[in-house]
């Protein structure tokens, strides 16, 4: 296999649109990494210049220890599954998978055992002789899967791969994916716009905002530590609560004031929040970091107790979502299934103050 190298690469389409902005990325030998963010970010531009489907207009592509700018895909030594399967629809499963090798030249036999041995991996064996209309949505993205395999890669590229299949199937196919990078210790690089995959998926993970690099860390990292706040937003599902608040100071502690409601700021943050008093900041806490307000909960450290209204009450099986005000801020929490709530009721809650974020109000970045 190989490692992946991007070197201040940029993208700029017809009518000065830049689309990729002086990205640098490494991609190790056998890892699996994701590209995220949202539609027009850059992250399909960028596997498509990686594949060769698309010139650069600045920076180096490197596949192992080759500069490969003006190499063509076909001389790349790599991989794509794409969105919309690309199947042949005129051939059967098997010469759809076998069809790479032929152009290559392979021995019949040698086309014969990779195509067979594919086919036992991906639980397809008994496909290989329908034509692609005869398949549902997995199993021709299976075979599209396949496909790819058989080649041996030295990088496989998966462009939003699962974006056309149901719910149910999403998970399924995520799951394969994932136990099939484990079994070929392939470097792969995967594109989608759902951070649930990329959490799930991906060794690390690359977060994109219009064609910029705003992050890549593992997804716990990505969790816990986002660098700014569209990182804090993109990554969690439900997404991050955002509050607009005033750090204040009284009696030498550090308060967020929000303005319907003021939470003490544990100690281990002051230094970094010091400078910031008198000054606006954005408060970030996730939905889990919340909790019914119960006596004992009250006597633990960090637990700042705030009141809202609740507006929606979204039952989720072993979970509730509860979606409240503060009275100008809309958020949600995600309690126990079994949690007792009313429409338009207050609702005591406690914050965990020690696992909430801060963001600087004009850059966005985060302080903790």
């Amino acid at each position: 296999m190989a490692h992946v190298i991007l070197k201040e690469v940029t993208k700029v389409f017809p009518g000065n649109v830049v689309a990729v902005d002086n990205i640098s990325l490494e991609i190790k030998d056998k890892e699996f990494l994701v590209l995220v963010g949202p539609s027009g970010c850059g992250k399909s531009t960028t596997l498509r210049m990686i594949a060769g489907l698309e010139e650069i207009s600045e920076g180096n592509i490197y596949i192992g220890d080759r500069l490969v700018n003006d190499v063509p895909p076909k001389d790349r030594d790599i991989a794509m599954v794409f969105q919309n399967y690309a199947l042949y629809p005129h051939m059967t499963v098997y010469k759809n998978m076998a069809f790479g090798l032929k152009l290559r030249k392979y021995p019949k036999a040698e086309i014969e055992k990779r195509v067979r041995d594919t086919a036992e991996i991906l639980g397809i064996s008994e496909l290989l002789e329908r034509k692609p209309k005869a398949l549902s949505g997995g199993q021709r993205q299976r075979v599209a899967v396949g496909r790819a395999i058989v080649r041996k890669p030295r990088v496989f590229l998966f462009d939003e791969p699962l974006s056309n299949l149901d719910a149910k199937l999403r998970v399924q196919m995520r799951t394969e994916i994932s136990k099939l990078h484990a079994r070929l210790q392939a470097t792969m690089i995967y594109v989608t716009h759902d951070q649930i995959e990329a959490m799930t998926m991906g060794d690390r993970i690359a977060v994109l905002k219009d064609g910029i690099i705003q992050q890549t860390d593992d997804p716990i990292t990505l969790y816990d530590k986002p660098h700014n706040r569209f990182v804090a937003g993109f990554i969690g599902s439900p997404p991050m609560n955002f509050f607009d608040g005033r750090i204040v100071s009284e009696s030498n502690e550090l308060f967020l004031d929000e303005g319907h409601f003021k939470v003490r700021i544990p100690a281990k943050f002051k230094e970094k929040l010091s400078p910031y008093s008198g000054k606006e900041v954005i408060f970030g806490m996730r939905p889990e970091h919340l909790y019914q307000a119960q006596t004992s909960l009250k006597e633990e450290p960090g637990m700042e107790s705030i009141k809202a209204k609740v507006e929606i009450i979204e039952p989720m099986g072993a979970e509730v979502y509860i979606y409240l005000t503060t009275g100008k801020t809309p958020f949600i929490c995600r309690l126990d299934a079994h949690v007792k709530a009313e429409i338009d009721e207050m609702m005591e809650l406690l914050v965990d103050m020690d696992k909430c974020h801060f963001f600087d109000k004009n850059t966005e970045q985060a302080v903790i």
